[in-house]
């Protein structure tokens, strides 16, 4: 055995690496293989239907988030007010020009006593934030702790596909912000990047703050943070304060002071009290809609909490989401909608204007399925990708969050939409998503689309096109994954 391996060496590091690598590749993408169903025990406890159908006038009032610049306004608003803690769960959080605006005022608040958590992906977290001293200046105060949900390890990639996908953010018993943005330049703020995304997020502002009244949704919030802050699958990222002594901390630490005095004195109508009661509608009802939160393969809790909303439909239901990648379950749920509602509606980014290449791929192959559904699809052209996920059930229930149709949200990753009825808000809402309809083709078949007069559709690049011609049919078997 020994004579075998000096005399191949080369042959055995090939070998291993190639055993490392398919150690990784399957114990990766095995554990989801096999697509959970919803079990008769979640259908009994689960009563969406009737939270959201509750008439009875709620304690929380909502505003639309529809503009990058509204997400960055609000922030700074409600993270000014606050005066006890302030929760920022995030997918993804990276070192930019919003995020220095947002973290000089999280220290600013720290320093006056208020207790800051910030909940980041683990992935996601490990890339953008492990060495990096702007972080380092944020964790090391002694008021301020990140963790990350499931860091990636390599021993266990059995572990690694389960992201925290929740965007979120609360403020005291004040009010909590919901939606699909993550927490740099690309969602939030109107500085110049490379490229941005339209997305939205609701605000939900509770009208009983400061008193024993726990009627509000952000309770609801506020536990579901909890139970994922305090599991086994997040750890923290460093509270090491002994780094405030270090030089290029310290640079940090002070670089964000002074960011906070001149935010401060450039914008002063965001640092005094804002009236939320004027700047928000009334609503009868909101509910939090969440699945399990575990690293592993989920139940479709919540597509069929969805389902059971969509449903309910007399006349309408609008579905907008960034891309959609089904199967047979997802299929069958717009089928079963589609029938039981006269108008069922979606709409996706077109595979020239999307910015994500490997769910815009699967898109194009299998798009001739979802239109077998019978809802009437329509692919978005407006030249900025949309990140939005929002449903519009007949007038009155609006539905905001960062769940995607597509098979991570469904089975994978963590998962929050907020159900609101108020018809108010739903006819803000309907408005909004009849803007970017106008920018859109309607779908007729796989090959075929009516396009508005006024619209071009930019042409893909023949590397592109090729490129996405060619992994839509290899990932076939592991679109599961997507």
């Amino acid at each position: 055995m020994w004579k075998f391996i000096k005399r191949h060496k080369l042959l055995c590091i090939l070998l291993c690496i190639l055993a490392v690598i398919l150690y990784m590749v399957i114990g990766a993408i095995v554990p989801f293989v096999h697509y959970k169903k919803v079990s008769d025990k979640t259908k009994n406890e689960i009563d969406i239907v009737n939270e959201v159908y509750n008439r009875e006038t709620a304690v929380d009032r909502a505003k639309l988030l529809e503009s990058n610049l509204s997400a960055w306004e609000d922030r700074v608003r409600l993270f000014h007010v606050a005066k006890e803690r302030i929760i920022l769960s995030t997918f993804d959080m990276r070192e930019g020009n919003s995020t220095t605006d947002l973290a000089s005022i999280l220290l600013k608040k720290a320093d006056e006593g208020v207790k800051v958590s910030i909940l980041v992906d683990g992935m996601n977290g490990q890339y953008r934030m492990r060495k990096n001293n702007f972080f380092f200046a944020i964790s090391s105060h002694p008021n301020i702790e990140i963790r990350f949900y499931n860091p990636i390890n390599l021993l266990t990639p059995w572990t690694s596909q389960g992201r925290m996908h929740d965007k979120y953010i609360i403020v005291d018993d004040y009010a909590y912000i919901l939606g699909g943005r993550n927490t740099f330049d690309y969602f939030i703020g109107d500085y110049p990047t490379r490229g941005k995304s339209y997305d939205r997020e609701v605000l939900i502002y509770n009208t009983k703050h400061g008193t024993e009244n726990k009627e509000s949704s952000l309770y609801q919030l506020e536990t579901y943070f909890e139970n994922i802050w305090n599991s086994k699958y997040c750890e923290t990222f460093s509270n090491d304060e002994s780094l405030r002594k270090n030089e290029k901390v310290k640079e940090q630490i002070k670089r964000l002071e002074d960011h906070y005095k001149q935010l401060e004195n450039e914008k002063p109508d965001y640092f005094t009290t804002y009236d939320y009661e004027k700047d928000t509608v009334e609503t009868d009802s909101v509910s939090l809609i969440s699945g399990d939160t575990g690293i592993y393969g989920k139940e479709p809790k919540v597509l069929y909490q969805l389902e059971q909303l969509m449903l309910q439909a007399k006349d309408r239901v609008i579905i907008h989401t960034p891309y959609a990648v089904c199967n047979d379950y997802m299929y069958s749920v717009l089928k079963n909608v589609a029938s039981e509602v006269p108008s069922v509606t979606m709409m996706v980014n077109s595979i020239e204007n999307g910015d994500n290449f490997v769910a815009s791929s699967d898109y194009r192959i299998n798009k001739g399925k979802l239109l077998k559904t019978d809802i009437s699809l329509y692919e978005y052209d407006g030249g900025t990708s949309y990140h939005g996920k929002s449903i519009v059930i007949d007038d009155n229930i609006s539905i905001v969050g960062s769940f995607n149709y597509d098979l991570r949200s469904v089975y994978m990753d963590t998962e929050l939409m907020v159900a609101i009825n108020s018809k108010k808000l739903t006819k803000l809402l309907s408005e909004y998503m009849g803007k970017m309809e106008k920018d859109c083709r309607k779908v007729i078949n796989s090959t075929e689309y009516e396009v508005p007069e006024h619209l071009k559709i930019e042409k893909m690049e023949t590397k592109k096109d090729m490129a996405m011609r060619i992994f839509g049919r290899v990932a076939q078997p592991f679109r599961y994954l997507i």
